[in-house]
């Protein structure tokens, strides 16, 4: 896996909150053809919006104030585009600049190297009158048209929509009206009669599935990918739940950006289906223009299918990739309103290494964890699950169950802790590196569970040090190094577990819920069950020693006197919890090897 320095979030690009969507406005992207990038067919209706001036007939230093107003009450527009053009020539550049009168709904864009020249809405909130002032640009032409694109959902828009013509004084009539420019025209689709099957998955089509080995025909939570050559083009099948979207994209690497991605997404009662760009870390556009065929869709039983054709090479298209090469390949879906899609559900799955589209069929497999983020995951779980929790009750509880026993010149207690928690020390300290190494720097899309790794991983680093500066067991002061150890330790135990429920929950490993949580409560509950009894048989084997001795015993070395009958009991309870404890480690482990 090379390294890039790019965040989690340009992996996620395809999957924001909203594709090309453009609430805040800034559409400077479409200022040549005014089309918005959702992806949906222009309206031809009539719009609910239209254009008025205050005056038709305009000189050098007029300015004119334009509106743009619903037809009628109680309907609204979310966004707009507006823009001045010579009206003998509606395809070249904006002219004139604008100003301002609402700066909370509205905003200047720069188009054509013109600044100030177009204004849009600032949010997607509804919207019935919008107004602002136009000045005429110096020189100007005889007459000057205003258009507007209105967009009343982000499926429903219409574009170029014509407003008033003013003109210069004495200018000569506008010879004929110029042609509008004609929409981008969409080839059609059609339905699926049938689903799509994996009976001939590594056979006759390659195919990407997740979970491993379903079928789409079959189950309802099969995310399913297919793809088959045929003579010059590639025939893609795509299937998933019907809650918003899918998606996949070829990748030349593991992070998202400058790819070629192609979703299906419900739109009301059909799917809609789309190929996008993405550029860097930019939200990925909708094609206007699609350079694929033979699309079909079908939307039933909760789930959406579709399908279509891609010539391998497309020459006309820059951003299409050329599918004789090798890619990753990202499978991904997540919720969609009104066309609109958002934030993924999960991790994207993506191949384990590139795939030639070109090549043989054959059954691909894929993760939805890299596996930096797997291995950092399982080495938290082996330092905080077993190792830290083993070497803490081993100190704590049994002392006297090895008095005499020594280990490389050390009673036998004392180096069981000491290597259960150099062992917590190091897997901590490498579990902690993982992840900037996989993200090439800090992650800020992590919430609170980073800043409690650098808690943790500062709390084990002081361990150790305290341990080597640690007093003489019979000096006055020791006492104050056993309760700070104690609490280090104790609290650097209780954060790390938090940090395990928020780790488990983000997007880059995400377990399975709510089977991830039952398993750590199940673990919290077993180990605390374990220290409750350990601690309750201490109390009552210390009770029956003060009986027997009229010496005071310290709390801390009272279990010098435990009978062998109490040291064979303890020792039972320590297997039995490590055996459990080694049980709930394991499921974890398998968790994470499945994701």
């Amino acid at each position: 896996m090379g390294l890039h320095i790019r965040d989690l979030l340009a992996v996620l690009s395809i999957f924001v909150e909203s594709i090309a969507a453009y609430g805040n406005g800034q559409v400077a992207v479409a200022c040549d053809s005014m089309i918005p990038k959702h992806g949906s067919i222009i309206q031809k209706s009539p719009s609910p919006a239209i254009i008025t001036v205050d005056k038709n007939v305009i000189n050098a230093s007029d300015q004119i104030r334009v509106t743009l107003t619903v037809r009628q009450s109680g309907t609204s527009f979310q966004g707009f585009f507006l823009q001045a053009r010579d009206a003998s020539d509606l395809n070249v550049g904006p002219l004139g600049t604008f100003t301002l009168i609402d700066d909370r709904n509205t905003q200047l864009l720069t188009c054509a190297d013109v600044k100030d020249s177009a204004v849009s809405h600032t949010s997607s909130s509804g919207k019935r009158t919008v107004e602002v002032l136009w000045k005429p640009p110096s020189p100007k032409p005889d007459h000057i048209q205003f258009l507007a694109t209105i967009v009343q959902k982000f499926n429903i828009y219409w574009v170029k929509l014509r407003g008033p013509t003013v003109s210069q004084i004495n200018a000569p009539p506008l010879s004929k009206q110029p042609t509008p420019e004609s929409p981008p025209i969409l080839p059609t689709t059609s339905q699926l009669t049938k689903p799509f099957n994996a009976t001939d998955c590594g056979e006759k089509k390659s195919c990407l599935r997740n979970p491993t080995g379903c079928d789409p025909e079959l189950d309802r939570v099969c995310f399913f990918l297919s793809f088959t050559v045929q003579d010059s083009s590639v025939f893609f099948e795509l299937s998933g739940p019907a809650n918003g979207y899918v998606s996949f994209a070829l990748s030349d690497d593991k992070w998202m950006g400058d790819d070629d991605i192609y979703l299906c997404v419900v739109n009301d009662q059909s799917v809609q289906i789309n190929p996008a760009r993405s550029t860097g870390r930019s939200h990925p556009i909708l094609n206007s223009q699609f350079p694929i065929n033979d699309m079909a869709w079908r939307l039933e039983d909760g789930v959406a299918q579709c399908s279509f054709r891609r010539n391998i090479r497309l020459p006309e298209y820059s951003e299409r990739f050329d599918l004789d090469r090798q890619y990753y390949i990202f499978l991904a879906e997540g919720k969609a309103v009104n066309g609109r899609i958002h934030k993924h559900d999960q991790q994207p799955l993506i191949t384990q290494g590139k795939v030639n589209l070109h090549g043989s069929p054959k059954e691909l497999k894929g993760s939805r964890s890299p596996g930096y983020i797997k291995a950092h995951g399982s080495l938290m779980f082996i330092a905080w699950i077993t190792t830290a929790n083993i070497g803490v009750i081993v100190a704590r509880f049994f002392k006297s169950a090895w008095p005499t026993t020594t280990m490389f010149g050390q009673k036998i207690w004392f180096q069981v802790h000491r290597i259960l928690m150099a062992a917590t020390v190091l897997f901590t300290c490498i579990g902690f590196i993982l992840p900037f190494l996989y993200r090439g720097g800090w992650s800020h899309f992590a919430g609170v569970h980073p800043y409690f790794g650098c808690m943790i991983l500062t709390l084990v680093i002081l361990q150790p040090i305290m341990a080597i500066f640690r007093p003489n067991p019979c000096a006055a002061r020791r006492y104050l190094f056993n309760w700070l150890h104690w609490a280090t330790g104790t609290f650097a135990r209780i954060i790390a577990v938090g940090s395990i429920f928020l780790g488990m929950d983000l997007p880059a490993l995400d377990l399975r819920n709510p089977w991830d949580t039952l398993v750590m409560v199940g673990f919290i509950v077993w180990h605390v069950a374990a220290e409750l009894i350990l601690e309750a048989h201490n109390y009552i084997i210390t009770s029956k020693a003060r009986k027997r001795e009229e010496d005071k015993i310290e709390i801390m070395d009272s279990s010098e006197l435990i009978d062998p009958q109490g040291h064979r009991l303890k020792m039972m309870i320590l297997t039995i919890y490590i055996c459990g404890n080694l049980t709930f480690l394991i499921m974890l482990l398998v968790g994470i090897s499945l994701t």
